[in-house]
């Protein structure tokens, strides 16, 4: 058994941020992916489907691969172009396969916190990969302790630096998934999963088993998808078929499935009760990736229809926000027969590079990602579609930009509701204070960004787009009403864990400024049960 230690190869991608760290957007929920295929190169296999799930999390990322007798796991900080090259693929050999690409949750962007997670066991090891957020992590790492476990990522006495300092709540699942004594992986699994709260899409495995697990909720996406030799697990169906793996199904909410060389086999851990989340359908998956049976291209184009015909307007041309935009642009155009055209260019590699921008580059904001085009928006009246709006930042800056170019009117629609509340199922949205939706009505925020009329698609209108009953989503970011009860907001946030230098033990923390800003912002509010 062993755990494979990288060098830092170089940074992590987040150039959005470093040009403006007051104007970071919502950030994407990560990205699982798991192969069982004996004889297929399942380390480029893996690759080839977090490099399909890259927009899920670009913070690091990480294989783990086993040849029956023991799991290697490689990680490193950066995005999975950066981390992997063809000879360190090369290495990576057997017939079993998870990865993980990571945007931080719980636990900061640090090499100790990326993923997959790994711990040795009385009979073998296990690596784990995690999608999603859990919301009892500070109880399950009271659970670590009280069971004197930690003897692997949360022990600062092990003589394995690489692993300590690890404050991620994946690390204490696989901790406690790993203390199983008596028992095998799967039943301690079966044992353990019910008492795991939040959001998780689990994929991991031990040296001869691929097992994969959703909460009883499924708020973040799992799918199953099979291989002429083989079975695969992902986030989305994108993964599935970039590696030419042929869609199944949903891996259902409260299921836990297996494989090994005795076949696939499935049982459910806890009853269903779905609330698959609402702003995936809006931004966070891949407009090729299907979901409830829809393609997402196709339900951002609906919600495009929507929209215009709760907002229309007169005007010359639709045009995007690319590319989270351009779905909804194109439904916009078609149902209000508005001309749909390109107004932006994006700069495809923006996000790319671990360079950092000089102040001189930092003003100059927005323009190092969108480039105006001026003989098509100049003398027009304009509908500009955008996905949300979380600060404001952005959209103040794109609307000067575009009458700088020579927009006549500038009309901004939004193909999601007013963005009031933070999420705790995974992605990563400012604090509600920060929230412009939450502090000012559409008036104000249409002045406040400088547009000549603002309009957001009802929650109603984007529920029916997406042909899957209301009750059966989540849309706490929209409505404040969390399907998953909250603990107390100091038992929430990505610093919740915090390892004690003075003692091998786990205890919870105050997240820095999470309850202040929640006080100051109405807490009491966020943190009603449905």
């Amino acid at each position: 058994m062993a755990n494979s230690v990288s060098t830092r190869k170089g940074g992590d991608g987040r150039l959005t941020a470093a040009l403006d760290p007051q104007d970071q957007g919502p950030q994407d929920a990560c990205g699982v992916f798991g192969v069982w295929a004996p004889g297929e190169d399942v380390a480029k296999l893996t690759y080839y489907g977090l490099y399909a799930l890259q927009h899920r999390g670009q913070e690091s990322a990480g294989i783990a691969v086993s040849n029956g007798r023991q799991i290697l796991v490689y990680k490193d900080m950066g995005l999975v172009s950066q981390v992997f090259d063809e000879s360190t693929l090369d290495a990576l050999q057997g017939h079993l396969a998870i990865g993980h690409s990571r945007y931080s949750t719980t636990g900061a962007s640090t090499w100790h916190n990326a993923q997959p997670t790994f711990h040795p066991t009385a009979h073998g090891s296990i690596a784990l990969a995690h999608n999603g957020n859990l919301t009892n992590t500070a109880d399950l790492a009271a659970m670590v302790r009280d069971r004197s476990v930690l003897d692997g990522e949360l022990d600062l006495k092990v003589h394995r630096p690489e692993q300590v300092g690890s404050t991620n709540d994946t690390s204490v699942v696989t901790a406690l998934l790993a203390d199983h004594p008596d028992t095998t992986v799967e039943e301690r699994a079966v044992e353990l999963l019910p008492q795991v709260k939040g959001a998780f899409s689990f994929v991991w495995m031990t040296e001869n088993t691929l097992y994969a697990a959703r909460d009883p909720q499924g708020i973040r996406p799992l799918v199953l998808g099979r291989l002429e030799r083989g079975w695969v697990v992902a986030s989305e169906t994108a993964a599935l078929d970039i590696v030419g793996a042929s869609f199944i199904r949903e891996i259902d909410p409260g299921e836990l499935i297996a494989v090994d060389a005795d076949g696939l086999r499935s049982r459910t851990f806890a009853e269903p009760a779905p609330k698959h989340c609402l702003f995936e359908f809006v931004y966070l998956a891949r407009p090729d990736t299907i979901m409830t049976g829809k393609r997402m291209h196709s339900v951002r184009v609906e919600i495009g229809r929507r929209l215009a015909k709760q907002f229309p307007v007169d005007a010359d041309l639709v045009i995007p926000v690319p590319e989270s935009g351009t779905p909804s642009a194109i439904g916009y155009a078609e149902a209000s027969g508005i001309p749909y055209g390109t107004g932006l260019v994006k700069n495809s590699y923006v996000g790319r590079t671990f360079i950092q921008p000089s102040q001189t580059i930092r003003q100059l904001g927005i323009r190092l990602k969108l480039n105006p085009l001026r003989d098509v928006i100049e003398g027009k009246r304009l509908v500009v579609v955008d996905d949300s709006i979380v600060r404001g930042n952005t959209q103040r800056a794109l609307v000067r930009m575009l009458r700088e170019a020579g927009a006549r009117e500038v009309h901004v629609r939004i193909s999601s509701p007013p963005v009031k509340w933070p999420c705790f199922y995974g992605i990563d949205f400012a604090t509600r204070a920060e929230l412009i939706g939450n502090g000012l009505s559409v008036d104000e925020i249409c002045r406040s960004i400088d547009a000549d009329s603002l309009g957001y698609i009802d929650l109603d209108e984007l529920v029916d787009a997406t042909d899957v009953p209301k009750q059966n989503l989540c849309r706490a970011c929209f409505d404040g009403v969390y399907p998953i009860p909250l603990p107390t907001p100091e038992r929430l946030g990505k610093d919740v864990l915090e390892v004690n230098p003075t003692a091998p033990v786990v205890r919870t923390t105050d997240v820095d400024g999470l309850a202040a800003s929640l006080a100051g912002s109405g807490a009491a509010d966020a943190l009603q049960r449905p």
